[in-house]
């Protein structure tokens, strides 16, 4: 299969990602971002998995078969959106707003459990916060009132909605206009 860009675009088949919705057409992920590569996305097509709901102006083609490339693609079957966020360690920042919780630094992120494993600590939302690796260093395996570090923020085990509210903070680096009208619609609008 090749794929057709018209000669003034600079664009290619990789730097054109389809939003993923769910079948109530909001994105099946906010943070980050459901986004499938080109191939994935129509391969989703040919499966008949989902519907196409906005395409881009480029197209790809086979000997036989012409289609424009998928910008919105919505689910034909909904999938029921997990209840509890995963413990990762993206989610952790996200919940800090990608920020030291010792000293607000927001480079050379890593994490810190508040309890170190080493005094019994466990690693769970209720122990871990971001943490920059000079803060981290300078903790090391010390209870936070030997080195009279304290979080910011308590760690707290977070919902859904918090991290899709601090997301709304960092958007992705790339946004396609036709996403615009499923990313923020449960927002409030401005009068």
């Amino acid at each position: 299969m090749t794929v057709h860009v018209p000669a003034n675009a600079a664009t290619t088949p990789e730097s054109c990602p389809a939003l993923v919705l769910n079948a109530d057409f909001r994105p099946l992920s906010y943070y980050p971002l459901s986004l499938w590569g080109w191939q994935d996305a129509i391969k989703a097509v040919f499966l008949d998995r989902v519907n196409i709901v906005s395409e881009y102006d480029f197209s790809v083609r086979s000997p036989g078969f012409s289609m424009r490339l998928p910008s919105v693609v919505s689910l034909k079957t909904y999938v029921k959106p997990s209840r509890h966020p995963a413990f990762t360690r993206f989610n952790v920042f996200l919940r800090d707003r990608f920020t030291c919780q010792y000293c607000g630094a927001q480079e050379e992120l890593t994490f810190d459990h508040v309890v170190p494993r080493s005094k019994g600590g466990q690693t769970v939302w209720e122990n871990v916060v971001a943490a920059c690796s000079p803060c981290n260093l300078r903790k090391a395996d010390k209870m936070p009132r030997q080195v009279d570090m304290f979080p910011a923020q308590a760690p707290y085990s977070p919902t859904v909605q918090d991290l899709h509210q601090n997301g709304r903070h960092f958007p992705p680096n790339y946004l396609h206009e036709s996403w615009m009208d499923y990313l923020y619609w449960d927002t409030e609008l401005d009068p």
